[in-house]
């Protein structure tokens, strides 16, 4: 399920807020990384502080979207170094973006629980900051 949406989402990137010209509110930058026993490890990119981890099992929505942007990465020879941007629009929109493919995911269009998981994430790199 979270694999068909995110491959929607990859056809409603060209709607996305940010493109219609919305403000950005609040943003953060972030770092994915693979952990022990199949986690991954969510980190603030810029202070370099660990925001959450999702075990084995857990975050399926977080890990769909992140296996797809990471697929077009490599698809494009680029590699994990560029964080993504984590945006909160004032049309109300949360947004995750990959600077180094320049593609955008608008998370709200996967309800308010999927997009709840990563408004969290933003929270809790605004609240470190």
């Amino acid at each position: 399920l979270a694999l068909l949406a995110v491959t929607f989402a990859r056809w409603a990137a060209p709607d996305a807020p940010a493109e219609q010209g919305a403000d950005v509110l609040a943003s953060c930058e972030l770092r994915f990384e693979d952990g022990p026993a199949g986690s991954v490890l969510v980190f603030d990119a810029d202070a370099n502080v660990l925001l959450s981890t999702f075990e084995a099992g857990s975050g399926s929505f977080v890990r769909g979207v992140l296996r797809s942007m990471t697929r077009e990465r490599r698809s494009m020879e680029e590699g994990p170094e560029q964080p993504f941007r984590l945006a909160r629009h004032s049309d109300g929109a949360l947004t995750i973006r990959d600077e180094a493919t320049g593609r955008m995911i608008v998370l709200n269009a996967f309800g308010p629980t999927n997009a709840g998981v990563f408004a969290s994430l933003l929270d809790a790199s605004l609240a470190g900051s």
